[in-house]
């Protein structure tokens, strides 16, 4: 049948594609790899430093899903060429739309694959700190920011990437003024830095009781997670941090205890300003506060020049007009586009639920080409 003739040719095509993917991947030196440092684990003596143990066993745990990762993708397309060929003989027009379906699936996981050869900056295996401003548009920008917020959420559950919100700020009216979260998974960091500068929306406002069609803004920010090593060898003068204390408030402003145990630390020098009210401790707070003022100073403090600035944390652009990265277009028509990809999406419904990875893709496809 001649549908299932064409699946068969379009599954076939990927055979040089996969090839160059194993290459970029370094497929064959990290399978050296994992067996020189599963000798390593077998050594007398490997346990006697514990946290260099554990870093081991991490990296070869990753390497190992890696090469996995590869070969489940290779088995993937042949297990789909055997079901071809075999409905195509038997003439099972009903595996027809179940065949198809599972070819996108394929298709999505050799992108996802391909997107991870571009990862290669010192910071990209990181996790992540994402944090959302609201800006110029009031009550609306704060929504906006609320939005983002659930769609960079949806967008890590669907790598399956885990989430910690670390601060909280409900806005005035509606919405939120200001959030961060970790975010947990390998190449977190990698994947989100280009989603850093002032996201746009235009769109019929619901706060606007003449129905008039409004602009507003937001801005994201993200640092990559520090090892312990390099925290350890970062030294902050606290005489020059202000450290602040606050009632911890959840969404909608309920309480979430009755104690000042969310923390704010500014670093007077640079002005940098972190906060978190995760945690029921003030101490655990103070904690996790220290861990980002050190990562966004370390940002700081390894650049020497503004291009490596902005691969760590972002201008410092005013959240408004001029400054945007995106722009997210919900009426008159609907368009989310990158300005500086030129990359677009229609479905603005699906961008908003967490399909981002287009514009991911884009960014790190730039970045690539212009090395």
């Amino acid at each position: 049948m001649l549908e299932f003739d064409n699946i068969r040719l379009d599954l076939e095509s990927f055979e040089e594609p996969l090839a160059k993917l194993k290459d970029a991947l370094h497929i064959d030196r990290v399978t050296d790899q994992i067996s020189e440092l599963e000798n390593r684990t077998t050594e007398p003596d490997f346990w006697n430093d514990a946290a260099k143990a554990q870093e081991l066993t991490q990296t070869l745990g990753r390497l190992k899903k890696k090469v996995e990762n590869y070969k489940n993708l290779v088995a993937e397309r042949e297990d789909l060429l055997a079901l071809c060929e075999l409905a195509n003989e038997e003439e099972d027009k009903d595996s027809l739309a179940e065949l198809t379906e599972s070819v996108a699936v394929f298709k999505e996981d050799f992108e996802k694959m391909r997107l991870e050869t571009l990862l290669t900056g010192p910071y990209d295996a990181n996790n992540a700190t994402l944090s959302l401003h609201a800006g110029a548009g009031g009550t609306e920008a704060m929504d906006w920011c609320s939005m983002l917020y659930r769609m960079y959420k949806r967008w890590a559950e669907v790598h399956g990437f885990t989430t910690e919100e670390l601060e909280y700020v409900d806005g005035e009216e509606a919405g939120i003024q200001s959030v961060s979260m970790k975010i947990t998974g390998e190449n977190a960091y990698g994947f989100l830095r280009s989603e850093v500068g002032v996201h746009r929306l235009v769109r019929i406002s619901p706060f606007d009781s003449a129905g008039r069609r409004h602009t507003s803004f937001a801005s994201c920010e993200v640092i990559p997670e520090l090892d312990q090593k390099t925290e350890d060898d970062i030294k902050i003068d606290m005489s020059d941090v202000r450290v602040d204390t606050y009632r911890a408030t959840g969404k909608g402003g309920q309480h979430i205890n009755k104690t000042d145990t969310a923390v704010r630390m500014t670093h007077n020098p640079t002005g940098i300003v972190v906060s978190c009210q995760a945690e029921r401790s003030q101490l655990q707070n103070k904690e996790t506060c220290l861990k980002m003022l050190k990562a966004k100073l370390f940002a700081l403090a390894q650049a020497s020049e503004m291009a490596k600035i902005e691969d760590l944390k972002g201008n410092q652009m005013e959240i408004a007009w001029g400054s945007q990265i995106r722009s997210y277009v919900f009426c008159p028509y609907t368009l989310v586009k990158d300005n500086r990809t030129g990359y677009e999406e229609v479905d603005v419904d699906a961008v908003m639920d967490g399909k981002v990875d287009g514009f991911i893709f884009a960014f790190l496809s730039g970045m690539k080409n212009e090395k």
